[in-house]
């Protein structure tokens, strides 16, 4: 039993399937898999701590961290279940959210299908009023007009409400005086100002931002503070963390105020768990694989630092196509992420095909192998009559699977349509996923001016490593490295994840007249504010600030990030700005344009903890080689017949130790297969590491 003086850390990710559990109590880990409860999602939670804590002889309140990720905001915006939200914008703004951008995500297209508003027209209000872009009034605001908006906000019951005005960003004052007048007349309505959530110059996007926020937040507001409460009443007495978009750690309170920056949460915490074991091993350009029961998550990784975005897209209606989703504008961690899980379904379609996703049989009633109900074939029914799971000990033994339910449901649903056996129907369903995720993987990097080649993969994930050598092969990837508890890796990665905030304002400004004053009273004000709510997160912890400038020509439509002083800025520094942005210029385009003006749109601070880079690990001993505890009869599809594959046990494997394969490694929380193509060995920090054989 840990000593109780020593930090006890306690994380959970809920996931559409599986939620996952990780207790670090000084130094020791127990992980655990537990099928989510989407009807009350905290019940998962408090089930699977109870179940750790008792492994560990310990209880709630010798808790002294809890981080928590979840993906119910992104599910509440894909499935359309967030509360009834309305909209307060400018007049002659009604429809913003429907002419967005004016553009066309496929140009070409006759039958283009554009994502649905969260808010119907109907609940689209507008009040006279007008800032410039400067900040300055233009028209007063009509507060008679706003008062009669919330007469019939109230008569409606109207349970949410985002306020996007033109301009707000520059000046908040307007939209501060509705929040005002609605919470007096409506005092118990969820409000959501865009200044606050967003407050960025471009309408469209700034207001989609404030509008999501508003459509989950009544629902992440009552979720989390039921699992305060519940925490509170088993004796859990410190503060609750959230996992955000960005890779940062935010205080409940935070969170629950603007929830919009949740939405990647759990695939954040899996790309920060890549990058310390990349730190870690010294592999400087890796490809993350994170595979679990609803989607695939994959993102590059160069030296051990993932790509940080500002904008991401919720509900995408065409796959790979930008500009069909919900664009908000949050920090985020830059990955593709597809409907390819251990529970997404597979079918046929009209002229032959197998499609795979991206609908999910969940939790309830899951794959039909679980036997709760589900008749449709998934992914994990596919790896199931392969041969490459045990249906004994999924999820650690809890759940017993029925292969001949996985087999009836692939005969029946692909195999009799394609005159297949449940066999080859369950190669073609895996082929399938595998080649989509490949797919997306090089679709990923293209866009990014990158190559999948020559990377290291990392696979994390209930399902990635029973599919990460297919994957591997499939681009031309020569390692593969699975680290120990893959199955909980999202879990994992939120303990080392750092508490952050990240504040960005638009204000205008060219460098030709820059105004120095006028900056740092701005970054100054930035700094203060995110320093507030990072403080929450961070506690007593040491902070630092970061500040970027975005950057570009007169003119153009999208802005480069340029580092600024930590120090106050001085007219002799834009000297030195000028020569940085020609030269990020000149990395992207080859060349910049002598002479041209230069003008700064938003500005960006970051207040965060430090988080120490991991130590280098040492190069594992040889050790005797490990020793099968059983055998298993795996489908070959290159042979068209099942063949016996060594089984290993990975609590046995020792750093050193080495194995042929074709096998399979067991653990609790997943299995991995390592084809014939590939060779396993155990690191010293105890991955495997796959090697294609030579």
């Amino acid at each position: 039993m840990p000593h109780a003086s020593r930090p006890i850390r306690l994380a959970a990710d809920i996931g559409g399937t599986f939620t996952d559990i990780v207790l670090d109590a000084a130094g020791h880990r127990h992980a655990l898999k537990v099928l989510t409860t989407p009807r009350a999602p905290e019940e998962a939670i408090l089930d699977g701590a109870r179940r750790v804590l008792d492994e560990a002889k310990l209880s709630f309140s010798d808790i002294t961290t809890f981080v928590h990720g979840t993906t119910l905001a992104t599910n509440a915006l894909i499935e359309r279940k967030g509360a009834v939200t309305a909209l307060i914008a400018t007049d002659g703004f009604r429809d913003v959210l429907e002419i967005a951008d004016e553009g066309r995500f496929d140009q070409y297209d006759i039958n283009i299908v554009k994502a649905k508003p969260l808010v119907p027209r109907a609940l689209r209000f507008t009040v006279p009023e007008r800032m410039d872009v400067h900040g300055q009034v233009r028209l007063p605001l009509n507060e008679a007009a706003v008062r009669t908006i919330a007469t019939e906000l109230k008569s409606q019951k109207i349970p949410s409400v985002a306020i996007a005005l033109m301009h707000a960003y520059a000046n908040p004052a307007h939209e501060q005086r509705i929040a005002a007048i609605l919470t007096e007349i409506c005092p118990e309505i969820s409000l959501t100002l865009s200044s606050e959530v967003c407050p960025e110059a471009r309408e469209y996007e700034r207001t989609s931002t404030a509008v999501a926020n508003a459509y989950v937040r009544p629902l992440m507001a009552g979720y989390l503070a039921r699992l305060k409460s519940a925490m509170a009443d088993l004796g859990y007495r410190a503060p609750i963390h959230l996992m955000t978009s960005g890779g940062s750690l935010a205080s409940l309170e935070t969170a629950a105020r603007f929830p919009i920056r949740l939405v990647e949460s759990g695939p954040a915490g899996g790309a920060i768990l890549a990058g310390r074991l990349a730190q870690e091993r010294n592999e400087p350009r890796i490809l993350s694989f994170d595979m679990g029961g609803t989607t695939a998550k994959i993102c590059l990784i160069d030296d051990g630092q993932p790509r940080i975005a500002r904008t991401f897209e919720i509900d995408r209606q065409s796959r790979f196509m930008k500009g069909s989703g919900m664009p908000v504008r949050i920090p985020v961690i830059e990955m593709v992420e597809i409907g390819a899980g251990g529970g997404s379904i597979a079918r046929v379609d009209g002229i032959g095909r197998i499609l795979v996703g991206p609908d999910s049989a969940g939790a309830e009633p899951g794959p039909a192998c679980y036997a709760r109900g589900g008749t449709a074939p998934t992914i994990t029914d596919a790896d199931l009559t392969l041969g490459k799971i045990d249906p004994a000990n999924f999820a650690g033994g809890r759940i017993v699977l029925d292969a001949t339910k996985a087999d009836a449901a692939l005969s029946t649903e692909v195999g009799a349509k394609l005159h297949l056996s449940a066999e080859a129907a369950a190669h073609g369903v895996a082929e399938i996923v595998d080649e989509n995720m490949a797919n997306a993987a090089r679709v990923h990097a293209v866009e990014r001016g990158a190559d999948v080649a020559g990377r290291t993969l990392i696979a994390f994930g209930g399902a990635a490593p029973l599919h990460a050598s297919r994957l591997a092969e499939k681009l031309g990837i020569q390692r593969v490295i699975i680290p120990a508890d893959a199955g909980v890796g999202s879990a994992l990665g939120f303990l080392e994840a750092p508490a952050a905030y990240e504040l960005v304002r638009s204000r205008y400004m060219r460098l030709d007249t820059f105004d120095a004053a006028a900056t740092n009273a701005l970054l100054d004000d930035m700094q203060q504010q995110a320093t507030k709510l990072c403080r929450s997160a961070a506690g007593s912890r040491k902070l630092t600030a970061s500040r970027i400038a975005y950057m570009r020509y007169a003119g153009q439509g999208h802005e480069i990030a340029i580092a600024l002083p930590d120090t106050h800025i001085v007219p002799a520094d834009v000297k030195h700005l000028h020569a940085s942005f020609e030269a990020a210029y000149t990395q992207l385009f080859a060349r910049h344009i002598p002479g041209a003006a230069i003008e700064i749109l938003s500005w960006l601070v970051t207040v965060s903890t430090s988080v120490a880079a991991p130590a280098r690990l040492a190069t594992a001993s040889a050790t005797a080689n490990p020793k099968p505890i059983a055998e298993r009869s795996v489908f070959d599809a290159r042979l068209a017949r099942r063949i016996p594959v060594p089984v290993y046990d990975r609590s046995s494997l020792t750093p050193g130790s080495t194995f042929k394969g074709p096998a399979i490694v067991v653990e609790a929380g997943t299995s991995t297969y390592v084809s014939p193509t590939f060779d396993g060995a155990v690191d010293a920090g105890h991955a495997l590491v796959l090697t294609a054989k030579a």
